[in-house]
């Protein structure tokens, strides 16, 4: 008669434990700044400024709050920063895993030379291309309006290098050879098995492409003005004055952050999943 006897649980590893407590404190670093975000936004401008600072927020955040939106657009900015980021990252993520398909799997005349220059536009700097950039918004009469800040993010550089990389290991020729051979056209090829096996990838572009469009500064503060602004612009004139407020700042700053957090708190864990099972393969 054979006994059974139950198998005792291993204890936890010793060796992890070093690493979960290096995690947490590598997380807690990160999150300082917005924790004290939050306390420089519900405190007055007068008590930031003391020896040491407060370390606890405060009561005066609505009001701070609401003395932002005051002072700019900000409901506005918020709209048009969404508007402007959902069409430049449903775009990007469109073309570009169109380009990256015709690039990765495609074959047809100067395909390397066209890749060449395309990873090529990479390495010039956006501050050259700002005069020719506002001159063609200009003549087209949308410098002031938020097209002039989509039209020229619709298609990035890295997108398609980032999709054709995906796609070049994710889907094989011979999905691509028995789709044509069944006489599927190219574009019933990109819809039926080209976009289902590309998911985990458009996710991860789509979510580099909406913070990167929802944080862009430096060509919306150009071609737009106080009176259309997206988020960015729009915390580029608060505080304004002798003394600028912090407070106020940093209460107008909380407010253009949260959509952001939100919507990685939303498809983070979508994405990391995504990725997840594009890399398990049968």
């Amino acid at each position: 008669m054979t006994l059974l006897i139950p198998r005792r649980r291993r204890a936890p590893d010793a060796a992890g434990r070093p690493t979960y407590l290096i995690l947490g404190a590598v997380t807690l670093l990160f999150l300082a700044p917005f924790y004290y975000m939050l306390v420089a936004a519900s405190r007055p401008m007068s008590e930031m400024n003391v020896w040491p600072p407060p370390l606890l927020p405060g009561d005066d955040l609505w009001t701070n709050v609401l003395t932002a939106i005051r002072q700019q657009s900000i409901g506005l900015a918020l709209v048009n920063s969404l508007l402007v980021s959902v069409t430049i990252t449903v775009a990007t993520v469109l073309f570009c895993t169109l380009a990256g398909y015709a690039f990765a799997k495609m074959r047809f005349r100067g395909r390397n030379v066209l890749f060449g220059i395309t990873i090529g536009t990479m390495m010039i700097p956006t501050s050259l291309s700002v005069v020719p950039l506002y001159s063609i918004m200009a003549d087209l009469g949308l410098a002031g309006t938020l097209p002039s800040v989509v039209l020229p993010s619709l298609v990035t550089a890295f997108g398609v290098f980032f999709m054709r990389q995906y796609l070049l290991q994710s889907v094989p020729d011979d999905l691509i050879k028995a789709a044509r051979m069944d006489g599927a056209t190219s574009l019933r090829t990109v819809w039926s098995i080209v976009l289902p096996i590309a998911r985990p990838g458009m996710a991860v572009l789509g979510m580099l492409t909406f913070m990167t469009a929802w944080n862009d500064y430096f060509w919306p503060v150009i071609t737009l003005n106080s009176t259309n602004p997206t988020v960015q612009v729009a915390l580029n004139n608060l505080g304004s004055g002798y003394v600028p407020d912090t407070a106020v700042i940093m209460a107008g700053t909380l407010v253009g952050t949260l959509p952001v957090l939100v919507v990685f708190v939303l498809l983070g864990r979508q994405i990391v999943g995504g990725i997840i099972a594009g890399a398990v393969k049968g």
